[in-house]
């Protein structure tokens, strides 16, 4: 990230604090109150971080006043349109995006890393088959630490790459799992045969007697909904994350904890509230006179959910 650096004064009383401004190299400018207390002996108070960044970063921008994401200086919509989701993992990761030898080799990567040891297979069976997605989802990521425990004794800059493959690839077959398990499917393993998206829709849906072909369409549709949540700046998961891990917690028990925050009903538990708000619409077959009435009306409890965002102010360039 290219920075830009000036200088601000603050007065308190009679007595004046100078204060670094930094402009990002996309136009924003930040405050620097590092030293403040030192200076003051005040502090800044920002209930749930409305107006602090946490940290530099040249992965993700939003601008939700003009309605823009950029992924590394990509606008979203040409990624969505250009790329699959590999592409831009490796892109999030990296910082740039693959070349087709890259992108073959990350592929392969992740394909190698999609199968689940054994004896955390039969941990599934355990759960109740009425049990939230989020809670096995969870518990799952954070035991892939129990098989990888050589991440605790290694430096982890050195086994980012490994780690964060394992993560992308096996996440995909926990969450197929978890889905097999509430629906009281055998478990399908992941194959070689298949893209990622690919993969991940087999293992969801793939049957004995129903021999699973993935459709263009869907793999298309699933592609765009991870690029499309593939980052958000310093949202609560992410922040989650990091704020475990700057314990030096490992980076699966970090990510289990990004991943008890999504569960969150204001956060991406709000997905899940659209979709049961869908299924009712769809069951009680509702209009969308009827819809918008009830929405309106204070003697129904009903909520329409997926409309607004607390950080895009004029338009959602995901939608």
């Amino acid at each position: 990230m290219d920075i830009q650096k000036e200088a601000a004064k603050l007065v308190l009383g009679d007595k004046e604090v100078d204060l670094t401004v930094i402009t990002d190299n996309m136009g924003g400018k930040s405050i620097d109150i590092t030293s403040l207390r030192k200076q003051t002996g005040f502090i800044t108070y920002d209930p749930g971080f409305v107006n602090t960044g946490s940290c530099m970063s040249s992965i993700c921008f939003v601008d939700g006043e003009q309605g823009i994401l950029r992924y590394r200086g990509y606008d979203i919509e040409d990624l969505v349109e250009h790329c699959d989701f590999v592409e831009v993992a490796y892109l999030l990761i990296k910082g740039e995006l693959p070349t087709l030898a890259q992108r073959h080799t990350y592929a392969e990567m992740l394909n190698r890393h999609s199968l689940l040891h054994v004896d955390m297979r039969n941990f599934f069976r355990d759960y109740p088959q009425e049990a939230h997605p989020m809670s096995i989802l969870s518990a799952m990521v954070a035991s892939l630490s129990a098989f990888y425990p050589e991440l605790e004794d290694a430096d982890p800059e050195e086994n980012v790459d490994l780690t964060v493959s394992r993560l992308l690839s096996k996440m995909r077959t926990i969450a197929a799992f978890s889905y097999r398990q509430m629906n009281g499917l055998d478990f399908v393993d992941p194959s070689y045969k298949f893209s990622y998206c690919e993969n991940f829709l087999n293992m969801l849906f793939h049957t004995p007697v129903n021999a699973y072909v993935p459709d263009p369409l869907h793999v298309k549709a699933l592609n765009i909904l991870l690029i499309l949540h593939a980052d958000h700046e310093q949202n609560c998961s992410t922040s989650a994350v990091r704020l475990v891990a700057s314990s030096e917690a490992n980076l699966y028990a970090s990510v289990a904890a990004g991943c008890c925050a999504l569960w969150g009903s204001k956060h991406g538990g709000a997905n899940q509230a659209v979709m049961q708000m869908l299924n009712q619409i769809y069951t009680e077959g509702l209009s969308i006179e009827k819809v918008i009435e009830m929405a309106k009306s204070k003697e129904t409890p009903f909520l329409l959910y997926g409309f607004g965002h607390r950080v895009y102010k004029t338009y959602d360039p995901r939608a």
